[in-house]
């Protein structure tokens, strides 16, 4: 087994991680880095809690997630990557294409799997958008909208929120439209973006819209802190239809309720959410394939211990920051920008 060491125990650490390795036969929890202390050691029984994660002794420890802030990711994926230790790093992984690119060559010197947690790319949504384009149901695509809205006019207290480096919400939603953009069509010619602070009282941005410039597609990518009801999620424009799903994959919403993630019901999307295919003279619904970011860990599973290929390539985590980099350089300069990476 994984013996397997947290570091953070917030919402994405309870949420998206932990429902995971504790039910899946590879893995062993056997540590928990969180200043909760005696709260979480009733939560989880047999697990050491500490409450810094310098006291961690990696001779007991196989591989460590990272769910900080992002201003600490680099340190902590360095260090424990000089330790031994594989490493799952949570989104958007670190703060400049040059960190990113150095924890690359350490990872490989050391022979240990480091891996970018993109669980977005198993969102139920998202499968069924792939599945489309790839059986050319919309002909050949055109044009792409992609976003995640929500409804929060109030600032909130949390670090995400704080003037703090990586704060905001290009750092934290914009890595998960980028990866899967980038899935779907790899790097664009250029790029042109919008980072704004809206929301009275906010210190970081709250809003942002990115354009991503192909010979043959456009991909539109934003998020707005202003979205009241249902998520427009994506739009698919393509030469013989297109493609309008709202709505957000079910799986946040059920890790938070609790749900069973071994239910043989996981991930599936109720029929009043799927999406419609639009064509000429017709329309249909389109079943919303099942989610699963289970298959993130049973695939990285298989990378620690079969030396089998990572769920999310390294190359395509610092592709994602250098995309970042370039947005925030065009939302300073109001200029559009051409893609030229090494």
């Amino acid at each position: 087994m994984i013996r397997t060491a947290i570091i953070g125990c917030g919402f994405s650490a309870t949420t998206f991680h932990i429902p995971f390795i504790t039910v899946d036969p590879s893995y062993q929890m056997t540590h928990l880095v969180s200043g909760k202390g005696s709260a979480l050691q009733e939560d989880y029984p047999g697990v050491e809690v500490v409450a810094d994660w310098q006291q961690l002794d990696c001779r007991e420890i196989d591989l460590v997630i990272i769910t900080t802030p992002n201003h600490l990711h680099y340190e902590q994926c360095q260090h424990f990557l000089q330790q031994g230790c594989h490493v799952v790093c949570e989104k958007p992984f670190v703060l400049s294409s040059n960190e990113a690119i150095a924890l690359k060559q350490l990872a490989e010197q050391a022979g240990r799997v480091l891996c970018v947690f993109q669980n977005r790319r198993w969102d139920g949504d998202f499968l069924t958008l792939q599945s489309l384009l790839h059986s050319h149901r919309v002909g050949e695509p055109k044009r792409l909208v992609s976003r995640f809205d929500r409804f929060r006019p109030q600032v909130r207290q949390r670090w995400r929120e704080q003037a703090v480096p990586g704060a905001g919400i290009l750092w934290d939603l914009g890595p998960h439209l980028i990866d899967q953009a980038l899935v779907l069509f790899g790097l664009p010619d250029s790029i042109e973006a919008s980072a704004r602070i809206q929301r009275e009282g906010a210190v970081v941005v709250d809003n942002f819209d990115i354009w991503m410039h192909y010979p043959d597609v456009e991909v539109a990518l934003g998020s707005s802190s202003f979205q009241a009801g249902p998520n427009s999620r994506f739009l698919l424009q393509g030469t013989e239809g297109s493609y309008i799903k709202n709505g957000l994959d079910v799986q946040e919403d059920a890790l938070k309720k609790g749900v069973d993630i071994r239910d043989d019901r996981w991930g599936q999307e109720p029929e009043d959410n799927w999406g419609i295919l639009y064509q000429e003279n017709t329309s249909h619904l389109i079943t919303t394939k099942p989610g699963n970011y289970g298959v993130f860990w049973h695939q990285l599973a298989q990378a620690i211990e079969n030396d089998g290929e990572s769920p999310v390539s390294l190359d395509d985590s610092i592709r994602v920051i250098q995309v970042l980099e370039l947005a925030l350089k065009s939302s300073e300069s109001g200029q559009r920008l051409p893609v030229k990476f090494d």
